[in-house]
């Protein structure tokens, strides 16, 4: 394992990238509304990153290994029971009641800058599923703040994943185990992985200079996943991970940056401006 850290002149370009992506989530706001398609939202923010922004939707064309086929749209939007990497789609209209996940990676001057935020789609009521959905939302971004809390020099990655992983259990959540956060740089994901639980492996000593993301996946029911294989203009694309029971699931993300004292948050949204 190789954990990059980044020079004075590389961290001025990760704040700039990040500074970007938070922009994209303050600028779509207004558009996540019932009736509205996730491929309309997709579009808005490509255009946003493109024209606006003269940068890189990362997203778009991504290669992993082990996937079939390159990630085909330029965000990713979860809806509901889907855990992350939804694809939009124009059959896909968000209804009223609904929580969606908009997942956003811009790439400028060849950095990237990371992060995801839970919208609430509509008005929510008072019945018990629009209250469970609002709780989940609401927990999930406890468990990333709690965690951004404890990424400073000297602690491990354990103690992030510790922070996460008790407060949602403290809340009857699950945590997802197959997916966490990651390192970042001119690279989409670098080492180390940011597990939101607590691992032997994670075990590592967090160091000034490190980038990563923290991006909790809670959600209401089991931690059970699977993946779901869907079709895209004639293509199969076997990206989508959804809860195994059909329950929701919900995910916040920033990119942080660690200091010789503590972090500096780099995706930091105008609404956030009580975090360092």
């Amino acid at each position: 394992m190789t954990i990059k850290i980044k020079t004075a002149a590389e961290i001025e370009k990760m704040k700039i990238a990040g500074k970007l992506a938070a922009e994209v989530l303050e600028m779509i706001e207004p558009f996540v509304k019932p009736g509205v398609t996730t491929e309309e939202l997709n579009d808005i923010c490509h255009n946003h990153i493109v024209n606006k922004q003269n940068a890189i939707p990362a997203p778009l064309n991504y290669k992993v290994n082990g996937h079939s086929q390159p990630y085909p749209r330029s965000i990713c939007t979860s809806v509901n029971e889907v855990i992350c990497h939804g694809i939009p789609r124009a059959s896909e209209k968000l209804k009223n009641g609904s929580i969606i996940n908009i997942d956003v990676t811009v790439i400028k001057d060849g950095y990237h800058g990371d992060t995801s935020k839970m919208f609430f789609v509509g008005k929510p009521s008072n019945n018990n599923t629009d209250k469970l959905a609002q709780r989940l939302m609401r927990v999930t971004q406890e468990c990333l703040y709690l965690g951004i809390a404890q990424a400073k020099p000297g602690n491990t990655f354990n103690a992030i994943g510790k922070a996460i992983s008790e407060h949602a259990h403290r809340n009857n959540f699950s945590v997802v185990e197959e997916y966490c956060g990651h390192g970042i740089g001119n690279e989409f994901h670098e080492d180390p992985q940011v597990m939101h639980f607590v691992t032997s492996e994670n075990n590592i000593v967090i160091k000034p200079g490190m980038i990563f993301t923290i991006e909790p996946m809670i959600n209401a029911g089991t931690k059970k996943i699977k993946s779901v294989t869907e079709k895209l203009h004639g293509k199969e694309y076997d990206w989508k991970v959804v809860t195994a029971d059909g329950q929701l699931s919900a995910q916040w993300e920033h990119t942080i940056l660690i200091t010789e004292n503590s972090n500096i948050v780099l995706t930091k949204r105008e609404e956030e401006q009580s975090l360092t």
